[in-house]
Order: C-alpha cells, then sequence, then structure tokens
C-alpha cells in the first residue's frame, strides 16, 4: 500500500512534466510536418516551375514550325525531289518555292550578303534565292569574268541561304551566248565542282542554261543538258536539276514532246514576263504541265520582257493564279537598284539590306505584298 500510494504521489508529482514532454513531443511532430508539407510545396512550385520553362522551350520550335509550315524551308520540307509535275519535299508533300534572283553577280555582288537573304526570309517570306552567274557578258564567267570570284560568291550565297533557311539555285545564266553548247566544256567543268561540293546539301538546286535563244532548238538543248546532267549526276545523284527550254525559256511544249529520260528530278524552266507573255504563254505551260512536264518559273517580271518597260498588273495577277493553282514555282527578277522597271529597288536606294518601304521600287513593292500575302499589291498607275 505504501508502495502503491506513495507511487501515485510521485506520478502526481511527475505529471506535469510528463504533459510537458507530451505537449513538446506533439509540437515537434506538427512543426516536423509543417515543414515536411511546406518542403512538398515548395518542391512542387519548383517542379512546376521547370514545367514552363520546358513547355516554354519547347513551344518555341512548334511555333516556329508553324510559322515556317506556311512556307516550305530546308528545314522543314527537307531536301527535294520531283514526282509527277511536282515539286515536293522529302515527305512527299508537294512545295512551291517563291522568292528572287539575283542580278549578275559580277554586276551587283554586294546584296550577296546574310542580313539581306536574312530579310528576304524573315520579313519577305521568301524561301528561294536565285544566283544568276552570267557567263558570255562583260564580267561573265567564260569570257573576262574572274572565276574564282565568281564562285567564291556563289559558295557565300549558298552558305548565306543555307543559314537563313532558303533554297538557292545555282543559276548557269546564259543570255547573249545563245546556245549552250558553246561554252558545254566550262558548263560540265563548273557544274563537276559545284556538284561535288553541294553533293550533300538539301538546300541546292542547279540551272544549267537560263535561256537558251537565238533559233536555238530543243534538240540542240537536249544534247547539252544530258551531258551537263551526267556530270551533275556523277557527284550528286538527286539534286534537282532545271533545265531551260527554246525561245527565252518560252517553249516548254517542245520539251513536253521529248522529254529527257534516264534522270530523274529533272524540272524545265519557264519565262514570263507579264506585260509582254499573255494568254498564249500561260496556254503552253497549262498544255505542258497536263503533258506530264514538271515546270519550274525560274524566272520572271511583271513588267514587259526587256526588263524596264510598263508595268501590267492585271496579267501579274493571272500569272500568279495559274502558278498557284498548280502549284509552280517562281523567281522574280531581279534584286538590284539598276535603273530599271524590273528591279525591285529604287536606283536610289543604296543600301543592300536593312530595305524600307521607301526603297523600294513599284515591281519590289508589288513583289513584297505578293509574297507576304499582306493584300492585293497596291494599285501602281
Amino acid at each position: 500500500m505504501f508502495l502503491f500510494g506513495d507511487g501515485k504521489r510521485l506520478m502526481e508529482k511527475r505529471k506535469p512534466r510528463v504533459l510537458f514532454i507530451l505537449c513538446m513531443v506533439l509540437a515537434v511532430f506538427y512543426m516536423s510536418g509543417c515543414a515536411a508539407e511546406e518542403k512538398k510545396e515548395e518542391q512542387k512550385a519548383d517542379k512546376t516551375g521547370k514545367a514552363d520553362v520546358r513547355e516554354t522551350e519547347e513551344t518555341k520550335p512548334e511555333v516556329f514550325e508553324r510559322q515556317a509550315g506556311d512556307i516550305a524551308a530546308p528545314s522543314t520540307a527537307g531536301a527535294l525531289h520531283v514526282e509527277g509535275t511536282k515539286l515536293c519535299g522529302e515527305d512527299g508533300s508537294p512545295v512551291q518555292l517563291k522568292g528572287i534572283s539575283t542580278h549578275g553577280l559580277a554586276w551587283f555582288p554586294g546584296y550577296v550578303n546574310e542580313e539581306c537573304f536574312g530579310q528576304l526570309r524573315k520579313e519577305w517570306k521568301a524561301n528561294v534565292i536565285r544566283l544568276a552567274m552570267y557567263t558570255a557578258e562583260s564580267g561573265g564567267y567564260c569570257t573576262d569574268g574572274d572565276r574564282e570570284a565568281l564562285k567564291e560568291l556563289i559558295r557565300e550565297g549558298a552558305a548565306y541561304a543555307k543559314k537563313q533557311d532558303l533554297y538557292v539555285i545555282i543559276d548557269w545564266h546564259i543570255l547573249s551566248d545563245a546556245n549552250p553548247n558553246g561554252y558545254l566544256a566550262e558548263a560540265k567543268e563548273f557544274f563537276a565542282e559545284m556538284s561535288a561540293e553541294y553533293a550533300d546539301a538539301d538546300h541546292v538546286l542547279y540551272e544549267i542554261c537560263n535561256e537558251p535563244n537565238g533559233g536555238t532548238g530543243w534538240s540542240e538543248i537536249k544534247s547539252y543538258a544530258e551531258e551537263v546532267i551526267g556530270v551533275i549526276r556523277s557527284h550528286d545523284e538527286d539534286g534537282v536539276i532545271l533545265v531551260g527550254t527554246p525561245n527565252w525559256s518560252q517553249f516548254v511544249d517542245e520539251a513536253a514532246a521529248d522529254p529527257i529520260t534516264g534522270y530523274e528530278n529533272l524540272m524545265y524552266t519557264l519565262h514570263f514576263y507579264a506585260a509582254t507573255h499573255k494568254e498564249d504563254l500561260r496556254g503552253r505551260m497549262t498544255a505542258a504541265l497536263d503533258a506530264g512536264l514538271p515546270v519550274f518559273v525560274s524566272e520572271y517580271g511583271i513588267c514587259d520582257a526587256s526588263g524596264s518597260g510598263a508595268i501590267d498588273e492585271e496579267q501579274a495577277k493571272q500569272w500568279m493564279e495559274l502558278l498557284d493553282e498548280r502549284g509552280v514555282s517562281c523567281v522574280a527578277w531581279n534584286l538590284s537598284n539598276k535603273e530599271e522597271t524590273s528591279a525591285i529597288l529604287l536606283p536610289s536606294c543604296g543600301k543592300t539590306s536593312g530595305f524600307e518601304k521607301g526603297d523600294l521600287s513599284d515591281a519590289g513593292n508589288w513583289l513584297y505584298r505578293m509574297l507576304t500575302g499582306e493584300g492585293e499589291p497596291i494599285a501602281i498607275p
């Protein structure tokens, strides 16, 4: 009894201390729970924050792809090939290229710069640039031009085009030489070098004879083309090759009647100047397409065939409607400030990039609006 009673008194003495200890233990558990919950919330917030960052990083290319998806580009369409009459991307989807050609590289080399190409891609929504290298005129590759300097401009242009996500056409720009066979050996040597360099490039196309003329017939052009194509194919097995046609690349119907065989990824060029070439030439192109010939408009203007006459906006509109309807690619002439109607810059514009509205000629203004789709081209007086 004594022990029990004494123990009871002892417990009664210690009861406050026990209660204090219990309270302390509960307080510790409560605080630990809060801290753990707070840590969980911090971790959750941290994870949410990281997820937001990843979302942002992942949506950036998606946004870019949506923007680029409207305009085929090397980064989205990849290497091009020909299926039937259509130019297609790697996945087989039809591709329409729209852009601009330089003037003669020997005469206007300054426009071959990354800033200019970047502006054409980002602001003008172009997806192709054509590098026009004259062969016979003053400064021409086959006459008195600096061959190494001209090839270096081609290489620089191809590099800038790749960096700015543009396709690029290497153009053997025959004109005054009329018959491409006149410089066949030089053409084979040039395209052997170029095709060896760009065999693995997804963004390069080869144009082997700009505008045969002076009565040069299709049989002569075809013979030339077969030799040059053979040289290119020995290095680049599947790059797209553009073949000129008779009468300044207008008689595509003659090529349709006797196309080149034994090679794939060939297209045939048609050139027009809207104030001169109207329904008749549109009919030739339509007939060639209907016959199964793949056509590529590697040069056009909205003025007359001299490149310096009046602009015909209505005919230009009819051409664009037909090209869009048939999915035919087209490249406008020309990127320069030369004093001629077809130049997209005014003669007073001394810039080679950073162009503003006030720098554009009527043709330049029309081209900008056509490429960007920002409404109809404004009326040209």
